[in-house]
């Protein structure tokens, strides 16, 4: 097998990262970014960890701030529109996965024309108009290095997969510095959503030697400080790891691909706006309880790269504590399960049908160790809503 492993051209990672953006542009030939980012970024003077260094290297920049949770396709348009109106040779994308998301849809439309639907997978979105540069501001969707960017078709409530070359960022600058000030809910949320990400690339159709490595790595480091970066937020030691795990856990499922918690988390979101790291949180035990038996020796590394489980523990053994720890956590950080979010329980079984469809046709369920049929699709909604 040839493993084929795609990475940004250049990163950056550590402390005050993102104060090297001028010299990152220079080194990459651009001088005239639009920065692609969200109201809270712009309102709160977050957005001047990127443009006090623009200004002092004498760089013109204008913003695209209308970013918005769970990007939609009426967005990514505004957008490029923006792109297209004034004279940019690069895109900035800062905060978290929304803006990440949507300048990559941005940045691919402009090169290959049509609707953002046109390029959903299995299409393969190969294309990119300028160089892009990601900085992230939570330690949680890998966005910022993967070659993927989920929006809605506002037609249809569809939580469209783009994936392809032309959503692969230029350059990631990771700087932890900028979680600093993240809320419990935002930090517990982004963190289940990358361990998701490590352990669905690890036990993944698709994995490879390189991926198990970024995942193996990234869950150890995840597991083990998720709860100091929710309960002691201004913990530098945790958030860095966090940070760093979250990118290594989004190299990993961009070189293998994610699995059935986030073909299943998608409709979730498209349909009642539970933020994506969420919906991955309340999936994550039953599916993975679910998967288990396919992939014994898997599931059971996983407990073993968290300390979960001893090295000499049998794969048994160490799959049952994994399933403990991982409600355990959703536990600790006070995840809802959908009831509990406030989910109409009558709107949300009526679209069970139409998740399910939505969640196969994602293509993600494909590589799951145990590749469920629509009704076990639909089984597991129904074991997860209470």
């Amino acid at each position: 097998m040839i493993a084929h492993i795609l990475t940004p051209r250049m990163m950056l990672i550590g402390g005050d990262a993102a104060k090297e953006v001028a010299l990152v542009m220079h080194k990459l030939g651009v001088h005239r970014p639009l920065i692609v980012t969200d109201p809270f970024m712009r309102a709160s003077g977050m957005l001047a960890h990127v443009t006090d260094p623009l200004e002092s290297a004498g760089i013109r920049w204008d913003v695209f701030a209308d970013t918005v949770p769970d990007p939609t396709t009426d967005v990514v348009e505004a957008g490029l529109g923006r792109l297209r109106l004034g004279t940019f040779d690069c895109l900035i994308a800062f905060g978290g996965g929304s803006p990440m998301d949507t300048a990559k849809a941005m940045n691919a439309l402009a090169a290959l024309g049509g609707k953002m639907r046109d390029h959903k997978v299995p299409k393969a979105a190969d294309k990119a108009a300028v160089p892009l540069i990601c900085i992230p501001t939570t330690a949680g969707t890998g966005s910022e290095v993967t070659k993927f960017c989920v929006i809605t078709d506002t037609e249809t409530d569809e939580k469209m997969l783009v994936m392809g070359l032309g959503c692969l960022p230029t350059v990631a600058l990771v700087d932890y510095r900028l979680t600093m000030k993240k809320p419990f809910r935002l930090t517990a949320d982004t963190g289940i959503d990358s361990i998701t990400h490590a352990v669905e690339a690890y036990v993944s159709k698709k994995r490879n030697p390189m991926s198990d490595v970024y995942a193996l790595t990234a869950m150890r480091r995840l597991y083990t400080h998720i709860r100091t970066a929710c309960f002691e937020p201004e913990n530098e030691q945790a958030r860095e790891q966090m940070m760093l795990g979250a990118t290594q856990a989004g190299l990993a499922f961009s070189n293998a691909s994610v699995a059935l918690v986030h073909g299943m988390s998608r409709p979730i979101g498209a349909f009642f706006h539970v933020p994506h790291g969420l919906s991955n949180a309340m999936l994550l035990p039953a599916v993975t309880e679910f998967s288990a038996e396919a992939a014994l020796d898997r599931y059971a590394d996983c407990a073993r790269a968290m300390g979960i489980a001893p090295e000499d523990e049998g794969n048994q053994s160490a799959v049952n504590r994994l399933l403990d720890a991982l409600r355990r956590l959703n536990e600790d950080l006070k995840v809802p399960t959908p009831k509990e979010y406030g989910i109409d329980e009558g709107r949300y079984m009526e679209l069970l049908d139409t998740m399910a469809s939505q969640a196969i046709a994602s293509g993600s369920p494909g590589n799951n160790p145990r590749v469920p049929d629509a009704a076990e699709i639909v089984d597991l909604y129904k074991r997860v809503y209470a």
